[in-house]
């Protein structure tokens, strides 16, 4: 009896002491999303970020890619905003606008902050304010990938630089030739097959117009009518529709991967940096990077990725930061990165990456950053531009008339900026 009661001393001893070294911990909750792959590099991370800071509990809270608006507005409305959050970099503005974010650079480490390049800076930056609100290992960006075997087949010129990108016609002539090449079931894959719950429309189509010399909004009157609607716009998206008209275009039904699947039934493919690593195991030397195709007197590709921010009701903001620092310098982290053919956000993490260097396999993809990229509008009513976007594209795709189609679109993202009084102070003087 004696010793069952020492025993039951002892351990009540040890389960309070282990219980008030648990209440002594500080607990961060980080706001993520991402495949399998990401959320266990993420996990393990957070394992030596604990070993090495002993007094931090870092705690999880993941959101389907494609649901992520939806749960963050969740935690908005029930008042539970994580510490830590990832966000898309074009939602940023509204983000900031709406008071969910704080300055960031006085958290993070400085070597890290002046480890960005120019593009990294930019997507993490809030256009009123200049400040920075957000920080990423990674930017990004899409280019053309091509079967080299089809397109030597079709006797096509293979650009070497941005500079000596494909024009309009030589690009819709190329489509038409591979149309009717052996082997080939449809000339281009631009991964319809992601559908339209994601950010893919609007970030991987809008350069083509951009290109064509129009945009989604006027960025200085911050106006969509006039531009989106305008005939540049309207001939653009009525080129896509052709394209799909013509069954050149793999349609959603056929999922994402008709570039590199065995048999290769696409030839080429309009994709993010991010389709290198995996079609590039499948297909060894028979595939080209090459830049997008210019669609009128300019080129124009995209940039901007998934960053890291510390929300303004974080009740331990420098915790929060030395989280993202420790993150974005951890080895093994940058390690896996790398190996996703991550695009570098960071100068040393570039240095890093062979890939993306003067003479390797996707260097057209970073020299895009430097010549082409064009940031998606920097605006709190980006959620609805985009949205509006992706429901005209998808409209048009279906047969639907490419003037009713964007008009639609943009009497809507001007509507959501007169009901909230232009977002001041934007379209200020």
């Amino acid at each position: 009896m004696g010793k069952r009661l020492l025993w039951t001393l002892v351990m009540s001893s040890a389960l309070s002491a282990i219980g008030a070294q648990a209440a002594e911990k500080t607990a961060i909750q980080v706001m993520h999303q991402g495949d399998p792959g990401f959320v266990a590099a993420y996990g393990k991370v957070a394992e030596r970020f604990e070993a090495t800071n002993p007094g931090v509990d870092v705690q999880f809270i993941y959101a389907p890619h494609d649901a992520y608006n939806e749960k963050f507005s969740a935690a908005v409305m029930s008042k539970q905003l994580p510490d830590v959050m990832e966000l898309d970099a074009p939602f940023l503005a509204n983000y900031v606008w709406s008071g969910y974010l704080q300055p960031i650079k006085p958290l993070i480490d400085k070597d890290v902050v002046d480890d960005m390049t120019e593009s990294n800076i930019a997507q993490g930056t809030y256009p009123i304010d200049k400040d920075l609100y957000a920080i990423g290992l990674t930017d990004s960006s899409v280019v053309l990938y091509g079967n080299k075997q089809y397109l030597e087949a079709i006797g096509a010129r293979i650009p070497k630089s941005v500079d000596d990108a494909w024009t309009r016609e030589e690009f819709e002539t190329y489509l038409e030739k591979l149309s009717k090449l052996d082997g080939v079931k449809w000339p281009i894959d631009t991964f319809r097959g992601y559908g339209i719950k994601t950010e893919w429309i609007t970030y991987a189509y809008g350069p083509i117009l951009q290109s064509a010399g129009c945009d989604l909004i006027d960025r200085k009157a911050w106006k969509s009518e006039g531009t989106l609607d305008s005939d540049a716009c309207v001939d653009a998206l009525a080129m896509m529709q052709k394209w799909v008209k013509n069954g050149w275009v793999v349609p959603q039904s056929a999922g994402t991967n008709q570039f590199f699947v065995e048999g290769n039934p696409a030839a080429l493919a309009l994709g993010g940096h991010w389709v290198y690593a995996e079609a590039a195991a499948t297909m060894k030397d028979n595939i080209v990077v090459l830049p997008l195709p210019k669609f009128g007197a300019k080129g124009a590709s995209p940039d901007g990725t998934w960053i890291w921010a510390v929300t303004k009701t974080s009740a331990h903001p420098e915790i929060a930061g030395k989280f993202i620092s420790f993150l974005l310098k951890d080895k093994e982290y940058r390690a896996f990165v790398a190996s996703q053919s991550g695009y570098p956000g960071l100068k040393s993490f570039a240095a890093e990456s062979p890939l993306y260097a003067p003479g390797g396999p996707m260097a057209i993809a970073f020299e895009q950053a430097s010549k082409t990229a064009v940031a998606r509008p920097p605006h709190p009513a980006y959620p609805t531009i985009t949205a509006a976007f992706m429901q005209a594209v998808d409209e048009v795709f279906n047969g639907g008339d490419p003037k009713e189609a964007l008009t639609a679109a943009a009497e809507k993202i001007d509507q959501d900026i007169e009901d909230n009084d232009g977002y001041p102070p934007f379209g200020e003087e």
